[in-house]
Parts: structure tokens; C-alpha cells; sequence
């Protein structure tokens, strides 16, 4: 499983519209670097990023713990609305 399949998949588990979030992979100058970004609705925003940002530093662990496993690469998501 990739990366952005990955994230998508545990985000679409938390949110309550899940046909209104979007994944997508980003290239980036550096070699070892994934950016992903995950776009959903204002009303799931926050319940993607948690209370203190715990869900949204939660998501980041196990898609870093899921690279380092395959291709040690570092990935950085970042979240945002519609």
C-alpha cells in the first residue's frame, strides 16, 4: 500500500463526509521527501486534526512508521479545507 492510499484510508475512517476528502502527492525538490496534502470539508477539519493537533500527529506517525518500513523516506502531510 502507498503512502497516499495509506492516509487516505484513515483519514476517510474519521471524517463523517468521507466522499468529500482528497489525497494527493506532491513532488518535492528533495530526494527523500513526500509531500502529501489532505484536503476535506470545513465541518471535518477538525476532527481530522484533533484536540492539540493529536489525531493529525497520530496520522503522521503511522505513515512515517509505514515509510521507514518500505523506503525511509521522510513524508510530510499537511491538512486543509475546501
Amino acid at each position: 500500500m502507498d503512502f497516499v492510499s495509506l492516509t487516505e484510508k484513515i483519514v476517510k475512517s474519521i471524517v463523517t463526509d468521507p466522499e468529500a476528502v482528497s489525497v494527493k502527492e506532491f513532488e518535492t525538490e528533495e530526494e527523500k521527501r513526500i509531500l502529501i496534502q489532505v484536503m476535506t470539508s470545513s465541518e471535518d477539519l477538525g476532527r481530522v486534526i484533533g484536540k492539540q493537533g493529536r489525531t493529525a500527529n497520530a496520522i503522521r506517525t503511522l505513515v512515517q512508521a509505514s515509510s521507514a518500513l518500505k523506503e525511509n523516506k521522510y513524508v510530510q502531510i499537511d491538512f486543509d479545507k475546501f
